[in-house]
């Protein structure tokens, strides 16, 4: 066989599990009753997204939502609007959890790795005197991830109340741990989440380390 021959050659079953995907992905956006649902959406068959919680999902054109995926309205409140908002061309790594009871909106063109979480809301703990399953959540609050970010692998996003909003462009590094929002076009690292890199637009440059925690900082 050619070297043209294999680079074009699929795999049969590769080919299956694509037809299945699409099969799916049509399934969900004819018969559940999102919101809204855009064009060219893609979710893998393993996504755990519930029909009874659709209509609090809108999500736009060319959405993709990888394997394994969860996205969940675990509490609805009462009068609630769309608490999960994925805007055009998003795109959501394997294994990755959006759990909102309040809101969670995610603008064009956001990337996420795999195994990120985002969740609006917490687990209370505050009375030693019972278990932590018998407390439920946290009011929490509100998460904005602004146009054209990237979640790193293993990331968590979590909002305990008011708004968190990473900033445009912005980077959040594997495995950071974010409870506070984000300055536009910088990175974040570690646990908690701390700028380690921004772009200063007077110079047109990325500037490192602590000079970035003294221009700015995570609000």
């Amino acid at each position: 066989m050619s070297k043209s021959s294999q680079k074009s050659f699929e795999d049969p079953v590769r080919l299956l599990w694509r037809g299945l995907r699409k099969l799916h992905s049509l399934w969900l956006s004819w018969t559940y009753p999102f919101a809204s649902v855009g064009h060219h959406v893609s979710v893998h068959y393993s996504c755990n997204i519930s029909r009874t919680i659709a209509r609090y999902i809108t999500i736009g054109n060319k959405v993709l939502i990888d394997r394994n995926c969860r996205v969940d309205v675990p509490i609805v409140r009462e009068g609630a609007n769309p608490a999960i908002l994925l805007e055009d061309n998003c795109r959501i790594g394997q294994g990755s959890t959006i759990l909102a009871i309040n809101r969670i909106h995610i603008e064009r063109n956001v990337i996420f790795g795999q195994s990120v979480l985002i969740m609006d809301h917490n687990h209370s703990f505050e009375n030693v005197s019972l278990p932590i399953v018998q407390q439920g959540v946290t009011r929490g609050g509100t998460i904005r991830i602004e146009e054209g970010c990237w979640i790193g692998f293993g990331a968590a996003i979590v909002c305990n109340g008011g708004e968190l909003v990473i900033g445009r462009n912005s980077v959040v590094g594997v495995n950071s741990v974010v409870t506070r929002s984000v300055p536009p076009s910088s990175v974040v690292a570690g646990n908690p989440a701390r700028v380690v890199k921004q772009f200063d637009s007077s110079k047109g440059e990325w500037v490192l380390g602590a000079s970035a925690l003294a221009a700015t900082s995570i609000r």
